[in-house]
């Protein structure tokens, strides 16, 4: 016969809970944690960003690995066996989606040009003396600009702005091309290299684009800054990552950076969709995909990558440096890039 203490131990199939009014609390304090992470998992399993809340939690999908072990320590003390499978298996499934996303491959070709890129969100542009000395310590041929209002364009064009034919001049940016705006709206592209005006995207906020001759060659640059994912604005949010899609299939076949804040990271399947247009992450390239850009108050060790530099196939990407500015909440970000032109 066997004894009540034997009853008591046994662990347990079905429902989450045990004849012990602690063990059952914690085992369905571990189904809830489990349900919330099950969801946000099932929508990137299944290549959709769902409904708020999930679009907002996937951009953290690596940290709810932290819930989910949570989980699995309360199923263990509780002896809930359905449990212990069940967060074996959310654990599973978030370690394979954590791997970066995203082919990688060498351009073919001879190496042509190099270029250094940075972005910089630089909130309402609280952040532009901040940027414009990251500007003069990085020296980059290119900067995309976001949450520029008419006070930061205006400090830009002072500190950069020099004459168009004061050639040599490593400190001046003479070639703009901007949409005007105050608060979040405005936005502006500055070059070392002629630009040419071309069309941007239409927006909520500013997101110009532009032409650029570099050393002979033609590149296409396209600043991003699409709405956030708030939960009254998901509709637009997603719109406008759709239209930097087609934008990307559009212009996949010829030299192309598209840089900026685009308020998504790998795990929103809008951002992917960017990518399989045939576009590549520079700090995927660079072995730094997983590197949070924002909030900036938390970031690095706890954030996500949200700022990215996505390049046509006629690039490399050689390195990739997230900058903390101050006075803003995401980090800039700097890459060098080569690129390679097929003979």
């Amino acid at each position: 016969m066997r004894s009540a203490t034997a009853e008591t131990d046994e662990w347990t199939d079905d429902a989450p809970a045990s004849r012990h009014g602690g063990s059952r609390a914690g085992a369905w304090f571990a189904a809830l944690l489990l349900a919330g992470v099950s969801t946000v998992v099932g929508c990137r399993i299944a290549d959709t960003d769902g409904i708020t809340p999930v679009p907002q939690l996937l951009a953290f999908l690596p940290w709810l690995l932290a819930p989910a072990a949570v989980a699995l320590l309360f199923a263990a003390l509780t002896r809930w066996r359905l449990g212990l499978v069940w967060s074996l298996a959310v654990l599973a499934a978030l370690a394979w989606y954590i791997e970066p996303y995203g082919k990688t491959s060498q351009p073919k070709g001879a190496p042509v040009a190099e270029l250094r890129v940075l972005t910089s969100n630089v909130e309402f542009g609280q952040a532009t003396d901040e940027l414009i000395d990251a500007i003069r310590d990085q020296r980059p041929d290119l900067v995309f600009v976001q949450e520029c209002e008419y006070g930061c364009e205006e400090r830009l064009q002072q500190a950069f702005g020099k004459d168009k034919n004061s050639k040599g001049d490593k400190g001046a940016y003479p070639y703009r091309q901007a949409v005007e705006g105050a608060g979040s709206d405005g936005s502006v592209i500055l070059s070392r290299h002629p630009l040419k005006p071309a069309a941007g995207i239409p927006a909520t906020m500013g997101m110009p684009g532009a032409t650029a001759d570099v050393k002979g060659h033609e590149i296409r640059l396209q600043l991003a800054h699409p709405m956030p994912p708030l939960p009254t604005q998901l509709s637009t949010w997603r719109g406008e990552l759709s239209d930097l899609r087609d934008y990307a299939a559009t212009n996949r076949t010829r030299p192309t950076v598209l840089a900026g804040d685009f308020n998504a990271s790998q795990d929103h399947a809008a951002f992917r969709r960017i990518l399989d247009a045939g576009f590549a992450d520079a700090a995927r390239l660079t072995g730094d995909a997983r590197t949070p850009s924002w909030p900036a108050r938390t970031a690095p060790p706890l954030g996500a990558q949200i700022d990215h530099v996505l390049v046509s196939r006629d690039f490399s990407a050689n390195r990739a440096r997230f900058l903390d500015l101050g006075n803003t909440d995401h980090r800039a970000l700097v890459v060098d890039l080569t690129l390679f032109k097929n003979s």
